[in-house]
């Protein structure tokens, strides 16, 4: 998806989005990282200029209200991208997965919040609560994790301990005017490194992500879903449109089985994860 200004013009054509990708057969259904606005961290802002304006949504509301219909019309799952989230207590990128009955299941907020240029996320969005989440759906044991999530091999690894039978990433990234690729290709950077979580544990893999262009900031698209070796079985252009792919969901059964990568782990190794002081 490419989004405007309105957040009610967005959600419209999410909904109809969907409802093309129901058509087409799909039983999974993900939407983009914060689908109902443009991507309003671009601007540097210590204030947090989106908590005063109309990009603000609640849960339960609108935008949940509208997907638990979507997904009972369509007899889908859902996982609802992810919204500005006006918590009890700060604002959150949440993203929330509904039954085909029209449930919803739960929510899960951004855990990793990056802070860069045209991508300021810190001065909007609090670090998420919620703890890494897995929603049993009747398409399987589904993890839902956002953008920047998609860097850290922890994330990742904490969803298939969790029991996640596959993981989504509903993202926002793209180039930026002005700023070089440096450190090389950004994008097959990112789905690399998604490739590489799909492979560690043995899942399928899905992200998606928006496309356009908003001030400096140019969305690659590139929405992909990786079976559970790694292996593209489909990925996006640069323009809308409705990625599909069939999963085989016992192929990863069979790698973990037979490559054992959980059962030889060795946990009692692992103390430097937890430990924040490092090397740089």
């Amino acid at each position: 998806m490419a989004m405007s200004s309105g957040v009610g013009v967005n959600l419209e054509k999410a909904v109809r989005m969907c409802e093309q990708a129901a058509s087409l057969g799909a039983n999974v259904i993900c939407l983009p990282e914060l689908f109902t606005t443009p991507y309003f961290p671009r601007e540097e802002d210590p204030e947090g200029r989106g908590e005063r304006g109309s990009l603000l949504n609640t849960i339960p509301g609108l935008v949940t209200e509208t997907l638990c219909d979507l997904a009972k019309r369509t007899g889908t799952v859902v996982i609802g991208g992810s919204i500005y989230e006006a918590g009890e207590d700060g604002l959150y990128n949440t993203a929330t997965v509904y039954e085909r009955d029209g449930r919803i299941l739960g929510k899960y907020r951004k855990t990793h919040i990056p802070h860069d240029e045209c991508f300021y996320e810190q001065h909007y969005f609090k670090p998420g609560d919620t703890g890494f989440q897995v929603f049993r759906t009747t398409a399987g044991m589904i993890s839902t994790l956002i953008c920047y999530d998609q860097w850290f091999p922890e994330a990742a690894r904490c969803s298939a301990l969790l029991g996640a039978d596959m993981i989504f990433y509903p993202t926002a990234i793209g180039t930026v005017r002005g700023i070089e690729e440096a450190e090389g290709n950004w994008q097959e950077a990112w789905e690399n490194v998604m490739r590489g979580h799909a492979i560690a544990n043995a899942l399928p893999v899905c992200a998606v992500n928006r496309v356009g262009t908003e001030g400096d900031s140019e969305f690659f698209g590139g929405s992909f879903v990786c079976d559970a070796f790694g292996r593209t079985l489909a990925r996006g252009g640069d323009g809308e449109e409705v990625v599909l792919a069939d999963v085989d969901m016992d192929h990863g059964k069979r790698i973990r089985e037979g490559w054992r990568f959980f059962q030889n782990r060795r946990p009692e190794c692992y103390d430097r994860l937890v430990q924040r002081d490092h090397a740089l």
